[in-house]
């Protein structure tokens, strides 16, 4: 049932928060990040605003403050609290948040109890599945955001005490895998919820090409910087070498050498050694770019990325106790591992047009400096990956689960 999903997805939210002080969840590390507190009321404001102000009888806010206050980008729906001072939001606090979350999950209950005509219940479905997959999106965005927040202590913490045992998959070798290319349909296919930037369906040429088997691991990454990768300028895009000279930059974010040099790595599990057979992380694109070219590679186009993952399963991210599913292509960690650099630029589909209204500012106007990733990353809720789905971060970003599959041309 529809309610019992609702439920699930929204109990997730919170249980996330749980091994979390009140103090963790009201701290936010950088602009681009968001608090967890902010995360559990904005997701709540979006079933309010979109739903219950539309649909409920005698429909009166929780908190008239709160639509200000937790709005994220919706200039449809009025004024915003600055991105940058979310942190600074002491009131209202963690008790006063899951009350809210309380209070609008019960009107929910009772709005899909009730009579409604048609039209309405067809529309209540609709906006109540974007809703639960856009908290889906903040559950793993509230797993990063924690991870730098706590990344910026000297004690290191962990979120969780207990580390996941590497997966066996990350000893074996990545080969090139061929493709023959061919006119592909790249989009959303089916009856499946998907976001309006997967769509529409369309056909797209692809060269034959090759893409690496598996994901670019930390071990090899390691090699190109010992190699002087950061130091070498015709590696990089030139933005890229800007940004990095800027930055003084020489390894990847979370990195560090101990007092004896040896490289480790923060976790959620806190600080450990560098495990060289995981997949390298938390890689901009700038990064991604000039480790392909030192690679004698490139990056794949999404749509050779699509054409790929359609033969594969979906696999469950990593800090999920669910079983991996099985590629049926020989392609491994497409998903579940993390999000995959390509070198598209994020834009619009042939044919795309944004919904009406204050929805249709979710995915549409960001299509400008930013490029595509693909797949999903060991933080990704399950359920939420398929292979149509379009991520997309600036290409300086790298606090996300953001790494490396490799592409090169057919000769």
């Amino acid at each position: 049932m529809l309610i019992d999903h609702y439920n699930k997805v929204r109990q997730h939210s919170l249980l996330l928060a749980e091994p979390l002080s009140d103090e963790d969840c009201g701290a936010q590390s950088m602009p681009d990040a968001s608090p967890v507190k902010w995360h559990l009321a904005h997701t709540t404001w979006f079933f309010e605003t979109f739903i219950l102000e539309s649909m409920e009888a005698a429909f009166a806010p929780f908190h008239p403050a709160f639509r200000v206050l937790f709005n994220s980008y919706y200039n449809g729906v009025g004024e915003k609290h600055p991105r940058a001072q979310r942190g600074l939001l002491t009131r209202p606090g963690m008790a006063q948040v899951r009350a809210y979350r309380a209070d609008v999950d019960a009107r929910i209950a009772r709005l899909l109890a009730g009579e409604l005509a048609r039209e309405e219940r067809e529309r209540l479905t609709m906006l109540l599945a974007l809703g639960l997959e856009h908290e889906q999106q903040h559950q793993e965005l509230l797993l990063t955001d924690v991870k730098h927040l706590l990344a910026q202590s000297a004690l290191f913490p962990a979120y969780l005490d207990t580390a996941p045992a590497p997966a066996q998959e990350h000893v074996q070798p990545a080969a090139w895998l061929a493709f023959d290319g061919g006119l592909a349909q790249i989009g959303h296919a089916g009856d499946g919820f998907c976001f309006d930037n997967e769509l529409p369906r369309h056909p797209q040429y692809v060269a034959p090409f090759e893409l690496a088997s598996a994901l670019v691991t930390n071990g090899e990454f390691l090699a190109f910087i010992e190699a002087g990768g950061y130091r070498t300028a015709h590696l990089w895009l030139a933005e890229g070498w800007d940004w990095v000279r800027s930055q003084q930059l020489a390894c990847p974010l979370y990195w560090q050498r101990d007092e004896a040099g040896h490289w480790q790595e923060f976790t959620l599990f806190g600080l450990r050694p560098l495990d060289l057979r995981a997949p390298a992380t938390h890689l901009s694109l700038f990064e991604a770019d000039a480790y392909a070219h030192w690679a004698g590679a490139r990056l794949p186009t999404e749509a050779e990325w699509e054409l790929a993952a359609q033969g594969t399963a979906v696999e469950v991210g990593q800090l999920h106790p669910e079983a991996a599913g099985a590629p049926g292509t020989g392609l491994r960690q497409m998903f579940g591992h993390c999000w995959q650099w390509t070198s598209s630029s994020y834009a619009p589909y042939p044919g795309y047009r944004t919904a009406p209204g204050a929805l249709g500012e979710y995915n549409g106007k960001f299509m400008l400096n930013q490029y595509v990733l693909r797949g999903s990353s060991c933080a990704t809720p399950a359920g939420h990956a398929r292979a149509s789905y379009r991520n997309f971060f600036p290409a300086g970003a790298r606090w996300q689960f953001s790494g490396i599959r490799l592409a090169r041309q057919v000769e």
